[in-house]
Parts: structure tokens; sequence; C-alpha cells
């Protein structure tokens, strides 16, 4: 146990290791969400408030602060600016998801439409993707706007294009990786190229951020989703079975899909074609997730990722910052040992 407890703390050091590098310019940004989610109406104040305090990893503003930095941004407030952008991007994808999937707890508190309603919920999200089309029209350079745009309207098409598959467990690999890149490498993306172009970087180096981003992004992914399976990880404290029990068929479930007996693929189609999974189906399904291995393929998969993440950034100079990307790939792909 001490080793993976070792691992676990080594891993957050590249998380916090950004996070110290950039500490000032966060607050600048925590700042500017606050500024740029206040409003008239109470309902649109009480919920945006609500959501400022449930805090979470800020990991995308990072990155844009991040990438700023070892482009040797130095112009004014534009990264702090876009990565509040970024951030509230994020945010309201997470009150659109929580809707769809009929979410209660998000960062262990209770999610925006169980305290008040689905419609309060969807219409704050869209009051939050206005705020971020306003700055984008704010920083007024137009491969900004032209990035993080599109990247919105793919976040949006792979939320369809999962709820399409929703309950397919014969889901093709394939379709797991558009609808992970879609849903979450695009903006993991769009915030390291963000910090590339407002440094006037070389098309070379703004592809190479973007490519990290991406790569970082399916890593991030596959990771939690793993996590949602990983029964040898409850010790730290994140509730297994989420996406189970919501129906959500991940990495691990595809997987186990193409191991499994035929006999085994016919219990498993059947689970996930109910309207509701109870206890005794995650624990047939973690039993048969056990005795195929599947963890340590989830992992194998997402290894290839941060392969391609890491080597990305060799166009770039040896410096504290590049070495900190680097080295969160790793926190990416095991940030809950």
């Amino acid at each position: 146990m001490g080793t993976v407890i070792q691992l676990k703390n080594q891993i957050n050091n590249s998380y916090f290791q950004l996070k110290d590098s950039v500490e000032n310019r966060l607050f600048l940004v925590e700042e500017k969400i606050k500024l740029k989610l206040s409003s008239d109406v109470e309902l649109v104040r009480k919920m945006t408030d609500y959501h400022i305090h449930t805090g979470g990893k800020r990991l995308r503003a990072l990155l844009t602060l991040g990438s700023a930095k070892l482009c040797n941004y130095s112009k004014g407030t534009r990264d702090i600016n876009l990565a509040a952008c970024v951030e509230l991007i994020h945010s309201a994808t997470l009150m659109h998801d929580d809707v769809i999937d009929n979410g209660s707890i998000r960062r262990g508190k209770k999610t925006l439409n169980k305290i008040w309603d689905n419609h309060s919920s969807v219409l704050v999200g869209d009051y939050l993707l206005s705020r971020c089309f306003e700055m984008m029209v704010e920083d007024g350079n137009l491969e900004v706007l032209r990035l993080l745009s599109s990247t919105s309207s793919k976040i949006a098409q792979g939320e369809v294009l999962q709820l399409q598959h929703k309950g397919e467990v014969d889901m093709l690999e394939e379709t797991y990786l558009k609808i992970i890149s879609a849903k979450t490498a695009e903006l993991f993306a769009a915030s390291t190229k963000v910090g590339a172009i407002l440094s006037d970087m070389d098309n070379k180096k703004k592809e190479a951020l973007e490519f990290y981003g991406r790569n970082l992004g399916l890593t991030f992914q596959i990771a939690d989703d793993t996590l949602d399976y990983n029964s040898e990880l409850k010790l730290f404290g994140k509730k297994i079975g989420k996406d189970f029990y919501e129906g959500k068929v991940t990495l691990p479930i595809i997987l186990l899909f193409q191991k499994a007996s035929i006999e085994e693929k016919e219990k498993l189609k059947d689970i996930f074609s109910k309207d509701t999974r109870d206890e005794k189906d995650l624990n047939y399904s973690l039993s048969l997730i056990k005795k195929y291995n599947i963890i340590n393929a989830c992992y194998q998969k997402a290894q290839h990722y941060i392969n391609l993440a890491s080597n990305s950034l060799s166009v770039f100079n040896d410096c504290e910052e590049k070495n900190i990307l680097e080295s969160l790939t790793s926190f990416s792909l095991s940030r809950n040992f």
C-alpha cells in the first residue's frame, strides 16, 4: 500500500508544480470568473456562486496559463481572460452533463440540477457559454475566436454522439475515441493551443501544443473512465460505478466485451439494455473486469497517448515549464492512485 501512496504523491506533485508556477495568474483567473458570472438576476447569482464554491482542479485554465508561460507570453492579461474563458466553457458543459445524466453529486456536493431543477441548470449553463463568447470577442483575435467557437461546437456534437450510443455495450473502440475526443480532448487541445496563439508562436509550435493538449485530454478521460471500475482505488474516496449506473459504455466495458465469452456477452447486453442497473449487476461486471485484467489493459491504451503528448513538446527548448507539462502527462493518467 505504501508504494501506491508514494506513487500518488509523486504524480500529484506535477499538478501542484504547474499550479504553483502560475499561482498569481490563477488567482486573477478566479477573480475574472467571479466578475463575469455576476448577474442582477438573483437565481443566476445564487447558482453561479454555488458552482464557484464547489471548486475543481481548474486544469484547463492551468494549461492555458502554463502554455502561455512556456511560450514566453508577456504582453498583458489575455492569458488570464482566455484561461477564464476555457474554464467557463468546461463549467457550462458540466451543468448540461448533469442534466443529461440526471447527476446528483459532483465534486462531493449536490449538483445544481438537484438543488434547483433541470430547466434552471440548462439556462445557467447557456448563460456561462454566452459569457464565454463575450470574452472571445473582447479578446479580438480571430484565430482564438475561431478555435474556441469550433471547440464548443465539437463538445456539443460529442455529447450527442455519446447519447446516441448510450447502452450500446458492443460499441466500437473507434466510436468511443470519437466521443471522448470531442467531449474532453478538444477543450484540452484548445486550452494549450491558445497559449501559443497569444504568444505569436509559429505554426509548428501551435500544432505541437494542440497535439499535446489533445493527447493529454484523451489520457485524462481514459483514466477517469477506468477509475469508475477500479475497486482497488476506493480508498482514495472516489465512488465507483457512476458511469455504470448511468448506462454509459466506456473503455473498460468495451474492452471487456471484446474478451468476454458468448454467455458473458449476452449477460452484459442484458445489463446495459435495462433502464436501471443495481449493485448485483455492478458486482458481476466488476468480477469480469478483474477476471480479464481490464484495468491494466485500459492503462496500457492510455500509455500510448501519454507518450504522444510528452514527445510532442520536443520542439520547445528545455525549461522548467516544459518539464512540468511533460510530467503532467503522468498526473493525467494516474491522478487518483
